[in-house]
């Protein structure tokens, strides 16, 4: 039994089910929510959903699958470090993308701007929504409900963003960002160790592709202070070992600093419980020095990578198949199998959506190649 701090989620108070369940044997709440997010079909398929390249286009480049993983890991370790609970914080951590479209943020922002411009009744497209749908309704394994009836401890932690529209039409759920409440602290780290992970193994990607180089990350200070930690440390590494041992080094900062500063918020406001946790101001943060220095290193990303020409260009071709789709099954819905046939037209555009969220990259290639190719 896990020694939890006070302000920890504990699975024997759990808010509960949209649908009441027995309790599980052998295992508490959380761990059932995490057993049934790795056996459900939308996990499977993140490996073969992109992080920043198209799946085809190399085995050893990270996919959704992959990032979620670290992501958990990262998050588990923090977990420990503040005596939060390892489980619901990997449960979170493993379903946080499964509302991802096909081609990473570009599938995303493109079904977004056909949902807006096509079916505006219907509302946009909001990928952590999106996942809370899958868990909520979307997947089909048990007999009694649909989705996999997650705690709400789990789903608020899934639920990282939401515009006010369809908090409203959330109840309990959307309530937190109606009134400017946070989170649980489980989901708080979560959200940090996104980005730990993201950062980090995207330059393991980006210098591994050649689209960046290690000139010019030396330019960043954070990647700049711990290249220099490293050879000091090591002398001359052939380069792999280079690249491996400062991203260890920075995701080692990046995690001490997070506990630390963590930990004085929490001394600081004295939160009892998680309903205190969820009423205080976000307390799960870095130091400002290590916040700066993670802001410049996105920035750089943002300008080097995701903007590089050649990202570019799969952006694009990433939008247009996605956009192309949309639109072939919005103009006739029969071209779509019975599953996703709706009578009424708001209903028929979520359905769309969801039918091309749940696509893996290679599939929506050959499902656009099916339509648009003789």
């Amino acid at each position: 039994m896990q020694n939890l701090a006070p302000y920890a989620c504990d699975p024997g108070r759990s808010r509960g089910r949209l649908h009441h369940e027995a309790p599980p044997q052998g295992r508490n709440e959380f761990q059932r929510d995490r057993d049934r997010i790795v056996h459900c079909k939308a996990f499977r398929l993140l490996e073969y959903k992109t992080q920043v390249f198209i799946n085809h286009e190399g085995d050893l480049f990270r996919t959704r699958l992959t990032h979620s993983l670290e992501v958990a890991q990262i998050a588990r370790t923090l977990a420990r470090n503040l005596r939060l609970h390892e489980d619901l914080i990997e449960a979170i951590a493993l379903a946080h993308d499964l509302g991802h479209t096909p081609f990473g943020h570009a599938g995303q922002d493109e079904l977004n701007d056909c949902m807006r411009e096509l079916a505006p009744e219907a509302g946009g497209f909001e990928h952590n929504l999106q996942s809370l749908r899958v868990v909520d309704s979307l997947e089909e394994r048990y007999a009694e409900f649909n989705g996999l009836n997650l705690c709400y401890e789990t789903r608020e932690g899934i639920l990282k963003h939401c515009s006010r529209r369809n908090a409203e039409r959330l109840g309990e759920l959307g309530r937190r960002f109606l009134e400017g409440r946070q989170p649980s602290l489980e989901a708080q780290l979560t959200n940090l160790a996104d980005e730990i992970a993201y950062n980090n193994h995207d330059i393991d990607d980006g210098l591994r592709s050649g689209l960046i180089t290690l000139e010019q990350l030396l330019e960043v200070r954070i990647f700049a202070r711990h290249h220099e930690i490293v050879t000091q440390r090591y002398g001359a590494l052939e380069k792999r070992r280079l690249i491996g041992e400062i991203i260890r080094s920075m995701i080692n900062t990046l995690v001490t600093d997070l506990t630390q500063t963590t930990l004085e918020r929490l001394r600081e406001h004295r939160p009892e419980s998680v309903d205190d946790v969820r009423a205080a101001p976000a307390l799960a943060a870095f130091s400002s020095e290590l916040r700066a220095e993670a802001d410049e290193l996105k920035r750089f990303l943002m300008r080097n990578l995701y903007r590089h020409p050649k990202v570019m260009r799969m952006t694009r071709k990433a939008r247009q198949i996605v956009r192309e789709l949309f639109i072939a099954f919005h103009e006739d819905p029969r071209l779509l199998s019975a599953d996703y046939r709706r009578d009424d037209p708001a209903a028929q555009a979520r359905a769309i959506a969801d039918y091309i969220a749940g696509m893996t990259d290679r599939y929506a290639i050959s499902e656009h190649r099916n339509l648009y190719q003789m």
